[in-house]
Formats: C-alpha cells, structure tokens, sequence
C-alpha cells in the first residue's frame, strides 16, 4: 500500500492564546500521493491551522505529525507578505541562480504567462493585492514539489485566472491540499473533499458537488432538528441537478438515494412570480445609460452606449482585472458621472450596493443592533424574516449576535454589511465582488437569500457558480467600449478571449493535460462487468448497514448485544468504502 506523504494522528490545536476554543480535536487523516483534496468549513473553524499543521508552519497542541522522508513541500499562506525592497524575480525565481536555469525550464515559463507576470524587474512596492496574490502563488508553483498546498489561491483572480490555475494544477504529478470558497474550482480539481466543523474533519470522496450530495444523504438521516439545515442542503443539491451539470463521482445507487431528496423541491426560484412582485415594486423604469460615455482617466470605458436594467432583471457582469466592472457599477449609481449621454433611474427605485470595500459600522454596537438599526423585519418574496433570523442564515448563531462589532473578523463584518444591506429592503441590489471572505455554507445561505428577492440584481464577481446561480444573464467588459450580452455565460466569455488570444486564456486553452492510455474493447467489457458486480455488491451492504442500525436502536439497552452489533457495523462500512473505491477504478476503466 501506498504510503502517504503526510500523517495526521490525534492532533489537537487550540486558538492562539485561548485553550478553550479547540480548532482540531484529535483528528487523523493523511494526504496520499497524486490526491487534490479540497478543504471547507466556516470562516474561523480551522481550515488554515490545519494546513499549518500539515507543512509545518504550527505546532499542534497534542498527536503526531509524521511527514515522508525529502518530502518537497510549497505552501501558500492566506496573507501576501512579499520582502520589502524586493524585485518581483527575487520572490518568484529564487530558488535559481542564473537566468538561463529558469528559463531553459517550460514550467516556469507556464506558470509567469499564466499568471501573467511580465515585469520580474520591478519591485514589489506599490503593487496591487492581486498582483501580489499572483506573485506569492507564482512563487508556490515554480519548481517540482510533491505536494502543494494552498490557502484560498483563488483570492483576486479573475475568472480566466482561476480557470488558469485549475488546468496547471490538473496538469501535474503532485499532491494538492486546497482551501478556497470557489465551488467551480473544487468541483473542477479535487478528488476529495475534507470538512473542518467542530473540531473533527470528515473526509468525503470527490468535489463540491460530491460533497452536497453527502451532506443531503446525512441530513435525510438527521433528527427533526436539523430540518433547516436539511432544506438549505435539499435546495442547493436541486440546482446542482437541474442548474450547472453536476460533476460527481458516486456510485449510481448513490446518486439516485440523494435525488429522492428532491423529488417535490420546486425550482430554485420562480422567476414569473419574481417578476410579478419587482414589476409592482419597481415599474417599467428602473436604470438605464443612455447613449453614455464613461471614462477612466484617459481610457474610454463605454463609449456612446445604451443599457437598460428592467425590474427583475438578474445581470452578472465579466471582465478582466482592471476592466472597469466596478466603475460601470458606480455610473448605475450615479457616483461616477457619466461623460456624455445620461443615466436615467426610476422614481421607485430604493438603491443599495455592496463595494469591495467594508462599510463602517459603530463599533461599539453589538451584531444585532447594528442590524435592528436598519429594521427589524424584512420581507423577501412570501417570507418575512426578523433580523435575527436574517442574521443566522448568514453565519451569525444567536450566541454570536451580541458580539461587540469591533470584534468581528474582516469576514464576519463582510456578512454584516451583507445583513444591513438586505434589512433595508431595496429594490435594485449591486453587489461588487459578494463572495469576497465569505465560506461556502454562507454562500449557499446567500444565494437561498437572493433565489427569493423580488428586485433588479447586478453582480460583478469571479465566483463562476454564484453568477451561474443567482443571474439569469450575463454581460462582459472585452475593452472596447461596449456591454456585450452572453447567451452562452461565462463558458462563452472564455471561449472568445481565447479566441482573440488573449494570456493566460489562449495558452490554457493549448495546454495539454495528460490523459491515461485508452482501455481495449476487451477491457471495457470487463470492466463494465465488474463495475456492475460491485455495485450489486455495495447496493447489499447499504441494505445490511441501514439494518444494523436499526437493530443498533432495539438494542440500546443491551450493552454486550450493542458491542457486536458496533463491531458488524464496523466491518460493513470498511468494506462497502474498499468495494466504492473498486467500483470507480472500474468505471473509470470502463469509460476510458
């Protein structure tokens, strides 16, 4: 058996300077070769410390870390601390002492064009927080490591960057351990799955959308107090069936138990009722540009262009870094002014927009109050929802309400803008950048929030599924002066950046990733047979483990009876993971 390049045993750690606040409690696991795991959980729950952890940058409190002998290990911490008077090759290319080495190696060049680094010369004082988030990951990625491991990577890359950076990473022979809130990225790379939550990690086979379906197959198994957090899991597994193709590795019988869950889900949202309601709230005129020119200094934005924003409109916007996505945001709003043309805005409309930058709040106000200073209640579609309610279903439990808002991480005040900005019941809502610090289950939460919100929605962001989930259309900033629509999405923005050849999108696009060698005919056939042996086989021993259960629950009062019924138990569940992991060598063979 393969060994792993890194062990994990009965680790526990505490936060820094407060032993009572356990991040890990006693958890064991192990990073084996070739395997790209993707780490999620709450913001604060562990994710990073774990990844400390794992290459040695922490101490654990208690256990046993254990890593294989000339391990080559790349770590991308969270924070950009680039050395102060450096030069960008100075960071990036210092492993190598003379020009020639690196540039006699293709991967280097792969990984400066990709990222699109052009300027090793100039120093790192005065660049931007994505150009420095793509100098540390450009130094990450540069020489041969066997395992890379990456603390949220995909922060201020843009769509192209991180569709970049999901093939490179496919591409090569390494083992990856990632934390991101980027569910397209973790579905398009990871083989596994790892949930940080109450101090233990749960390990699940494949990506997010893997993930979903066994947290849905979990919660079908939860007690009644767990129903929200049941709802929340059956409405987000029914978008990943019938919204963005979902791709998953479990086994069919598997997939067809999770889908029972959402047999009688109604749609997402239902975009004619939405419609009706932003029609009443809103009018006929809500924003409009028309025949404006916008400009950035001396670069012309949009030029002589007319866009119309009806209500109900749900519009994400693309476009590179630096593009003018959030200028375009200010002239809806009428902060920045518009250069010729003119901006028309209904008489009903009650603005609000969400900026990269976070709003100040007192900070000697608690979560609640600052929340219940905006309202109290709030209406979304057929639902009206107290403060504190809106609060819950955005990462804030009730015993972290009255937490003083000088208190709060930079993510928790995030979410508490986000909060505000929803109390105050407007009809049009922009939101630039929305995911930035928030954790997957509150942007689940976020968008169950915005599948019910009758009004006109603008998004700008990277995040591939939040647009693809919440817009009903996209547009794009190509650079030349005009809004273009996408009926193909975000798939069709990149399919013609990499027609016109811009880097990194063109080269990804050559990239080859490697393929394994295709099966014979012969070798299908038997692999098809197998394939349909063992999944007979795991379909039994799904039967015989709901059984012991239930023969688990009469015996609850025979403790020698419960001792082997747990060793039995024990045994089935081993053996039906060993045969699921059979099943997909088999059907991989089969399909190749």
């Amino acid at each position: 058996m393969a060994q792993n390049l890194v062990n994990l045993e009965a680790v526990t750690a505490h936060v820094p300077g407060d032993a009572s606040r356990v991040l890990l409690d006693e958890v064991s696991l192990g990073v084996d070769r070739d395997e790209r795991i993707g780490v999620v959980g709450l913001n604060g729950g562990g994710k990073s410390t774990l990844l400390d952890i794992l290459v040695g940058c922490r101490e654990s409190q208690s256990g046993r870390v254990s890593r294989l002998g000339g391990l080559r290990l790349a770590h991308l911490v969270q924070g950009d601390e680039l050395p102060a008077g450096a030069r960008i090759r100075d960071v990036v290319l210092a492993r190598y002492d003379a020009d020639h080495e690196w540039a006699s190696d293709p991967r280097v060049r792969e990984v400066l064009d990709g990222l699109g680094i052009t300027e090793l010369d100039r120093t790192v004082e005065g660049l931007s927080g994505g150009e420095k988030r793509r100098v540390a990951l450009a130094a990450t990625l540069v020489g041969d490591p066997d395992l890379v491991v990456l603390d949220e990577p995909t922060n201020h890359l843009d769509v192209e960057g991180v569709g970049w950076l999901a093939r490179h990473l496919l591409s090569r022979r390494c083992a990856v351990v990632v934390v991101t809130h980027d569910r397209w990225f973790l579905d398009a790379v990871c083989t596994r799955t790892w949930e940080v939550a109450n101090g233990q990690v749960e390990s699940y086979l494949g990506g997010y959308a893997d993930w979903v379906y066994a947290r849905a197959e979990r919660a079908r198994q939860a007690d009644a107090a767990e129903a929200r957090r049941r709802n929340l899991a059956r409405k987000e597994l029914a978008w990943l069936r019938r919204g963005a193709p979902a791709r998953t590795s479990k086994p069919r019988f598997r997939i067809e138990a999770a889908e029972a869950l959402i047999t009688d889900v109604p749609p997402p949202r239902d975009t004619v009722e939405l419609l009706g309601f932003a029609t009443n709230r809103l009018g006929k005129t809500v924003l409009e540009l028309e025949d404006a020119t916008v400009r950035i200094g001396s670069r012309v934005l949009l030029d002589r262009v007319t866009w119309r924003l009806g209500p109900g409109d749900r519009v994400g916007i693309v476009g590179i870094n630096g593009s003018g996505k959030t200028t375009l945001l200010r002239s809806l709003t009428g902060v920045h002014p518009v250069d010729g043309g003119r901006r028309v805005q209904g008489s009903t409309v009650q603005l609000a927009q969400l900026s990269q930058e976070l709003a100040d709040v007192p900070r000697d106000q608690r979560v609640l109050e600052a929340t219940e200073a905006v309202a109290k209640y709030v209406r979304l579609g057929k639902q009206e929802l107290t403060a504190s309610a809106v609060l819950e279903r955005l990462g804030f439990p009730a015993s972290r309400q009255w937490t003083p808002v000088g208190q709060l991480s930079g993510g928790e005040r995030r979410r508490l803008q986000l909060t505000r900005l929803l109390m105050a019941e407007p009809n049009v809502l922009l939101l630039d950048e929305p995911t930035n610090d928030l954790d997957v289950d509150t942007l689940a939460n976020l968008e169950d929030l915005l599948d019910g919100w009758p009004g006109t929605l603008v998004v700008v962001s990277h995040d591939r599924y939040l647009v693809e989930r919440v817009c009903d259309t996209v547009v794009a900033l190509f650079g030349d002066g005009k809004i273009t629509h996408l009926p193909g999405g975000i798939e069709e923005y990149l399919a013609r950046r990499a027609a016109a050849g811009h880097a990194p999108v063109a080269k990804a696009a050559r990239a080859q990733v490697p393929t394994p060698a295709r099966a014979s005919a012969a070798q299908q056939r038997a692999a098809q047979k197998e394939a349909a042996r063992l999944e007979r086989r795991m379909e039994t021993l799904a039967v015989q483990e709901e059984q012991l259960h239930l023969r688990l629950v009469e015996a609850a009062t025979d403790p020698e009876r419960l001792l082997g019924l747990d060793a039995e138990l024990r045994a089935v569940v081993a053996e039906r993971e060993k045969i699921e992991l059979d099943w997909l060598a088999a059907a991989e063979l089969a399909e190749s």
